[in-house]
């Protein structure tokens, strides 16, 4: 009787250490970290491994954190990158060669975000972001819509379009339909005023009345407010701060309402076109034109096509 005890005793205690070694995050993250070691003594003597360790410096990057710039105000962060040694040496071991698309990257995350920060429109991405977005301000022009969005939809691509309250209530089914083909869409104001001269009972209605109109439509609440032709001042912001919602605006404008050639309208963006832009455009002639041409152009350049959500990621697409 009392071996049998005893055997169950020991038994007992080898499935607890095997369940330790084998279910315990912390022993797993012991052995993964053996493992590593044993990895890098393997490699200290491999002029592969050593090449990577010499090299990683030119592809890692810093993080940067969210900041208030003095001209182009809030900025979101961006996330740096590190070389892992170990992971890409064991990506590299097979060919014996150094090949920059076989590293392996760590992810450094910024110690400032962009919700941290105080409220202050927003004008463009991260700077060493290599995405654009385009922001279309809705207030008339419905009948170029299905043209844009066909175009839009063509290319792959996701624009935020920033829908006059107004104008929404007049139009549910086009509103519905920019939200179905997954495009994001912001607050315009309810009746294209100039916000800089409202009070803050009449800024409060501008914007809370069209949000109830959209969310009505679409089923969600905007998060993203762009003032009627840029004008705006603290209170603007603060008051959509107060509501949840970034203030949007812009850095290229393709300037669509004097009705430009589709060339004119392409060079414009393209010679100012950079990191992070943000490019305004509307339901306009020219634009239902000649975005095939922009959105080609801004391709063959390398830059990303995002939303507004997209591009104030943290995330690099470098």
């Amino acid at each position: 009787m009392r071996r049998t005890i005893v055997h169950i005793a020991l038994f007992a205690v080898l499935v607890f250490i095997s369940y330790e070694m084998f279910e315990n995050p912390f022993s797993q993250q012991y052995i993964a970290s053996i493992k590593q070691s044993t990895i890098a003594v393997q490699g200290e003597n491999d002029p592969l491994y050593k090449e990577i360790e010499e090299r990683a410096a030119d592809y890692e990057r810093p993080a940067l954190d969210a900041s208030i710039d003095s001209v182009w105000k809030k900025t979101p962060g961006i996330n740096g990158r590190k070389v892992n040694i170990e992971k890409s040496y064991q990506k590299m071991k097979k060919s014996g060669e150094f090949s920059e698309d076989l590293l392996v990257y760590d992810v450094v995350k910024p110690k400032v975000h962009l919700e941290e920060l105080s409220a202050s429109p927003i004008y463009r991405g991260n700077p060493e972001k290599e995405m654009v977005s385009f922001l279309i301000n809705v207030s008339w022009g419905e009948e170029h819509i299905p043209t844009i969005l066909e175009t839009l939809k063509e290319h792959e691509v996701k624009a935020t379009f920033f829908v006059e309250g107004k104008w929404a209530n007049k139009h549910v089914n086009l509103v519905k339909m920019i939200g179905e083909e997954g495009h994001v869409i912001g607050n315009h104001a309810y009746n294209h005023p100039d916000m800089n001269t409202l009070t803050n009972e009449e800024i409060r209605y501008q914007i809370e009345e069209t949000n109830k109109i959209l969310k009505a439509i679409i089923g969600k609440s905007p998060l993203y407010f762009a003032p009627p032709s840029g004008s705006y001042n603290n209170q603007v912001v603060q008051i959509a701060d107060e509501l949840g919602m970034e203030t949007i605006l812009w850095t290229v404008d393709t300037v669509d309402w004097k009705k430009p050639t589709t060339d004119v309208m392409v060079n414009r963006v393209l010679s100012k076109i950079h990191n992070g832009a943000t490019i305004l455009m509307h339901p306009t002639p020219p634009v239902a034109n000649g975005l095939d041409v922009l959105i080609r152009e801004i391709k063959e350049k390398e830059y990303k096509i995002g939303t507004v959500p997209s591009l104030l990621k943290e995330e690099r697409n470098d």
